[in-house]
């Protein structure tokens, strides 16, 4: 029986006028789910640039960003339903992905295909890649942290983003 994971909480930090620590932000986000029905994505924060401005007024959640931000970074959840796959993508960034729960398989071009259980981490390097939750009845959440990178190169030739129609701009 698959049932709904709670959502995401987000704690955010800052300063106060005598320049004391203080949360500034403590809820949760809400989730939205890509056209095909596959995954909830939840959007936790971006930034530009670096170094990053930690004096930065925008909520890193309402920024406008695809799959990835260039010249920045994201943090997002990913929840994968059961049984799901995602497409085949690659993006000019280097990706983190923390496998919080429910299992998840890496997916290559090279049909390798390695599973990743909670407390795993992958470091996405620039490679074409998928997702795939083999499981048929419990959700798998991934946070993922994109950071903008020069694209992989092949003999030379930088290789393409491939970015899936299923994600689009928030």
């Amino acid at each position: 029986m698959t049932t709904e994971l709670p959502p995401v909480r987000r704690i955010v930090t800052g300063h106060d006028a005598s320049g004391k620590a203080v949360v500034i932000d403590d809820g949760t986000l809400q989730a939205r789910s890509t056209p095909a029905g596959t995954s909830h994505l939840t959007l936790v924060w971006t930034s530009l640039g670096t170094p990053i401005d930690n004096d930065d007024a925008i909520d890193g959640k309402d920024r406008p960003v695809d799959l990835t931000l260039p010249g920045g970074s994201v943090i997002r959840t990913v929840d994968m339903m059961p049984g799901t796959t995602a497409p085949m993508h690659r993006t000019n960034s280097l990706d983190y992905g923390i496998v919080i729960s429910g299992e998840i398989e890496l997916l290559l071009d090279d049909e390798a295909s390695t599973l990743c259980r909670p407390g795993d981490i992958v470091i996405q390097r620039g490679t074409i890649h998928s997702w795939r939750n083999p499981s048929a009845d419990t959700i798998a959440r991934v946070a993922f942290v994109l950071l903008d990178a020069k694209p992989a190169t092949v003999n030379g030739a930088p290789l393409p983003d491939i970015h899936p129609a299923s994600v689009g701009r928030r």
